[in-house]
């Protein structure tokens, strides 16, 4: 009975076969389909390197009393806009004031007492040439005359002091920039510790960043140095990409740079300058510095083409027989998501498998002649 089912099943799949043959059809075939590949040449090209940067106002100041009080009034608020020498805070100046007036009243009184002596010390000076005093009283009367003026100069300094005192109670901007926070409120008490707010130098403002070793060699080798006084001379113009995606309107030039790489992070620190004249960039303000590097003569392959094993590289470079080898290179990232430069492995006219690179085998045939058109 068994016997008999298996040869009705080989019958009717011959008929299948038999009828598909009969009514002209044919048996599906693979197609098999070539590989994406790039051929290696050499260019010219601009790499825009980016770099996570913090902006910071190029004359940042904090503001903190000289003189303690209570303050009585706030001039500004957050955000504002001031010019260098406005008025921000003012501290009571009674007390400051009442000791300027209590100063210049002792002074006054110096003064008068010098003139005293004054005139006491030429008139025994005068009697003395005539022989009328000794030379006891002359030597007295010039003591004094010289306490005296010792004593003017130091009510004189104590006026000044006190003048000083008196302006600190009056606030104002060291530079021109923008107010930051406020934490104080009218009616505090304040003091040299206290902190007021910090009014951002934002004509210019300095993005921060960090360089790595390997790009701080090339562009040392583009002519970029680290002596201040031939970073002027660089002309590199470098820009600023905010965090949404936009790119601020004016380019910026790398300003100063601390001239150690860091041991532990293999990184140089840097400024770039920004020109501000809109106050549209502000302290605090995150994005990234893009340098862009100029590279001559080189091979840029695509990302996918490269296969990482461990620490290492590969690419699949396609034989005259069509077949794909294996090829140890070392690249460069050119920080564009995209491609690398080829430093080592590759020559310029090599064929290599781009998308599916991962998916390829030693030796594995990758390009296929294409399939003849049907008429």
């Amino acid at each position: 009975m068994k016997r008999n089912n298996v040869k009705m099943g080989v019958v009717a799949l011959a008929a299948v076969v038999g009828g598909l043959t009969s009514c002209g059809g044919e048996m599906p075939q693979v197609e098999q389909t070539s590989y994406e590949t790039v051929t290696i040449k050499k260019e010219d090209i601009t790499v825009p390197m980016k770099f996570s940067a913090k902006l910071k106002g190029e004359t940042d100041v904090t503001i903190t009393p000289q003189v303690s009080g209570q303050l009585t009034r706030i001039c500004v608020t957050e955000g504002d806009q001031v010019k260098k020498g406005q008025v921000l805070f003012i501290i009571d100046q009674r007390d400051a004031q009442l000791e300027l007036e209590s100063a210049q009243a002792n002074l006054q009184a110096a003064l008068a007492q010098e003139a005293s002596a004054k005139i006491e010390y030429e008139s025994n000076k005068n009697l003395y040439e005539k022989k009328i005093v000794s030379k006891y009283t002359l030597d007295t009367s010039e003591n004094s005359y010289n306490q005296a003026k010792a004593s003017v100069a130091q009510y004189r300094a104590q006026v000044n002091r006190a003048k000083v005192n008196l302006g600190y109670c009056t606030i104002t901007a060291p530079v021109t920039g923008s107010i930051g926070e406020i934490p104080v409120r009218t009616g505090d008490q304040v003091s040299p510790s206290t902190y007021l707010t910090t009014v951002s130098g934002n004509a210019n403002m300095d993005a921060e960043f960090s360089l790595p070793e390997t790009i701080l060699s090339m562009m040392l080798s583009e002519g970029f140095s680290t002596d201040p006084s031939a970073l002027s001379k660089y002309s590199l113009d470098v820009s600023f990409v905010m965090k949404n995606g936009a790119e601020y309107e004016h380019k910026g030039k790398i300003t100063r740079a601390t001239g150690v790489v860091n041991a532990s992070t293999g990184t140089i620190s840097l400024k770039a300058t920004f020109p501000n004249p809109k106050g549209l960039l502000y302290s605090g303000m995150q994005g990234n510095v893009v340098i862009p590097l100029q590279e001559q003569g080189v091979m840029v392959i695509p990302q996918e083409a490269v296969v990482k094993l461990q620490d290492k590289q590969q690419v699949y470079k396609v034989q005259p027989d069509s077949t794909a080898t294996a090829i140890e290179v070392t690249t460069q990232d050119i920080y564009d998501g995209k491609h690398y430069i080829a430093l080592t492995g590759l020559n310029e006219g090599d064929q290599i498998v781009t998308v599916g690179a991962n998916n390829v085998h030693e030796g594995q045939k990758v390009l296929f002649p294409a399939a003849p058109e049907k008429k």
